[in-house]
């Protein structure tokens, strides 16, 4: 069985840093694909840009997804995700700071498969990430890659 891939789309430096400090922590050492915004996280997951040639049957376990991206933003991207028959299936976790009402309805109006607030505390945060990372990578039962 293949390795299972998190893909992490995130902006922010220090996010970045503590989520995979996080991972780490929790004995999590899936391999990690970040993208730093939305148009690069659609060149992996559709095989464009810098990531050209890529096995497209080899897809994310899970998609770890900030709200506030660059270029493309987070609802817009989860839009987008779900909307092409490649990646309408794929496992979305929302992981923001957003405390808004509307974004966590949306993301859930858009078929995100989880919303979860980044606690501002370490230890918490660490917590959040292995939480996900165990329901998601050994718990959750993900459909058949067809590739593209």
């Amino acid at each position: 069985m293949a390795a299972k891939i998190i893909l992490l789309v995130e902006d922010n430096p220090d996010d970045i840093e503590l989520t995979l400090r996080a991972l780490k922590k929790n004995k999590i050492m899936n391999e990690v694909v970040v993208a730093n915004d939305g148009a690069e996280a659609f060149e992996y997951l559709f095989g464009t840009g810098k990531y050209v040639g890529r096995d497209l049957t080899v897809m994310p376990a899970i998609t770890l997804l900030d709200l506030k991206l660059p270029k493309i933003g987070g609802l817009e991207v989860l839009q987008k995700l779900r909307a092409h028959p490649l990646t309408k299936l794929l496992p979305v976790v929302i992981l923001t700071s957003s405390k808004e009402e509307q974004d966590l309805m949306t993301g859930y109006s858009l078929g995100v498969n989880s919303y979860v607030r980044k606690p501002v505390d370490f230890s918490q945060f660490a917590e959040a990430v292995s939480n996900l990372g165990l329901y998601w990578l050994l718990l959750n039962e993900v459909p058949p890659c067809k590739g593209g």
